[in-house]
């Protein structure tokens, strides 16, 4: 399964990073076999608004099925669910601890926001 996972880095040992829309770096992870690809969220990191909105066209865009991240503003999350995109929050560690976390089921996929827009 392609997931996506909010980061400070731009690779497997980087740590998450606990915002969505203005996270540094998202990395869409095969949850099978690791491979991953980085994309680069430095524009919306810097944007006036709308940056969760824009996070979560490009994580729809990509393909993924799932994010994982810190915390999710209420933008964000109408866009993701709006895209069939399930979203858990409260991830912490690094990436590859993230998916090790969710291949053993750990996580709960949200019903709603879990901070105001642009925490």
């Amino acid at each position: 399964m392609k997931i996506a996972i909010t980061s400070r880095g731009k690779d497997l040992d980087a740590q998450v990073d606990p915002r969505f829309g203005r996270a540094a770096y998202i990395v869409l992870v095969d949850s099978d076999t690791l491979a991953f690809e980085v994309i680069d969220n430095s524009e919306n990191l810097n944007a006036f608004k709308g940056a969760g909105i824009q996070a979560a066209t490009l994580v729809s865009d990509k393909g993924a099925e799932v994010l994982l991240t810190g915390h999710c503003g209420p933008n964000a999350f109408k866009a993701l669910d709006a895209a069939g995109v399930k979203v858990a929050n409260d991830a912490q560690g690094t990436v590859r601890d993230v998916v090790a976390a969710f291949n053993e089921g750990r996580f709960t996929y949200a019903t709603e926001a879990d901070v105001d827009g642009h925490w």
